[in-house]
């Protein structure tokens, strides 16, 4: 969810009752700290708390010194990245890569635990394949090195985002595990959401593909009071959430950034793909909450 999951995505999440959100993945070697996209990534957004923080590195050293730097920097508990498949990463050795080495997963957590007053917590896939599925050894160890909570998504590395996500592994480790255990991959509505709590007395679950374009749904499968917003409610999230990118990003990238999540927002809402390649025509900042409020106007005029 790397340049997804941003200050202004996470602020409509928590706004909309998601119970916990996480920042971008940050990278752990120090020369990066830095740079502009580093900087952007842990922008802290008000009122949310606790703030957690998302690492991703391939060394024991590194993790646990990007720990310490997150922590000074406000951090209230930092998470360790060994679930993420993307190929950018795993050629780093980070991410989920790092499943095929549990003796160096390991000694990151050890390290990070010891190097940090805050809680440390993982995500982390089922293994590196169908052949190599050690979650639940890792898990354990994990545990027994002081983690506070394990996210397991129901695919190995391999998998990368193919097939379903199985959660019976989930399951397993819940069984095994003392501390609190979240399930993640292919939960889309909240029956979905309730059914996978049901079946692997998981202590919750994360939520990241699913929520593109809806950050409001997150908080419905928190608590089922909650309604799906009307579509009128729906136009005016977007046309605030576009502003607030402008604002983090700027007119320039964040023109772009507003691209990705408004064809998110349009392909849930509408059948036609016109809007969206009208909307991507777009040059500049005015000209696209200029088209949100015409086509606002519209549909409520509709």
């Amino acid at each position: 969810m790397a340049g997804i999951t941003d200050a202004p995505f996470r602020a409509l999440a928590w706004q909309y009752g998601a119970g916990y959100v996480v920042s971008e993945m940050l990278g752990a070697r120090g020369e990066l700290w830095e740079t502009e996209k580093s900087r952007l990534r842990r922008v802290a957004v008000a009122g949310i708390e606790p703030r957690a923080v998302q690492i991703a590195g391939g060394d024991a050293p590194s993790v646990a010194e990007a720990a310490r730097r997150h922590v000074d920097d406000g951090a209230q508990i930092i998470d360790i990245n060994f679930g993420c498949p993307a190929k950018k990463v795993c050629r780093k050795a980070a991410g989920s890569q790092l499943l095929k080495d549990p003796d160096l997963v390991t000694e990151i957590v050890r390290a990070t635990v010891a190097a940090v007053p805050v809680p440390v917590t993982v995500k982390m896939r089922t293994g590196w394949s169908t052949d190599m599925k050690n979650a639940v050894e890792i898990a354990h160890r994990l545990q027994e090195e002081g983690a506070a909570a394990v996210a397991v998504h129901g695919r190995t590395r391999a998998c990368g985002f193919e097939g379903e996500a199985e959660h019976d592994t989930v399951a397993e480790i819940k069984s095994r595990l003392r501390v609190p255990v979240f399930a993640n991959g292919d939960i889309r509505t909240p029956a979905q959401a309730r059914a996978v709590l049901e079946r692997t007395g998981a202590d919750g679950v994360m939520i990241g593909r699913a929520a593109l374009g809806a950050p409001w749904l997150p908080g419905r499968m928190a608590d089922a009071t909650r309604r799906e917003p009307s579509f009128l409610e729906k136009w005016a999230v977007i046309a605030g959430h576009v502003s607030a990118m402008h604002e983090f990003y700027g007119e320039g990238r964040g023109l772009r950034v507003a691209r990705k999540h408004v064809q998110w927002y349009l392909a849930r809402m509408l059948d036609d793909p016109l809007p969206v390649r009208a909307f991507n025509a777009l040059a500049d900042a005015p000209a696209q909450l200029e088209w949100l409020a015409t086509m606002g106007t519209r549909a409520a005029a509709a």
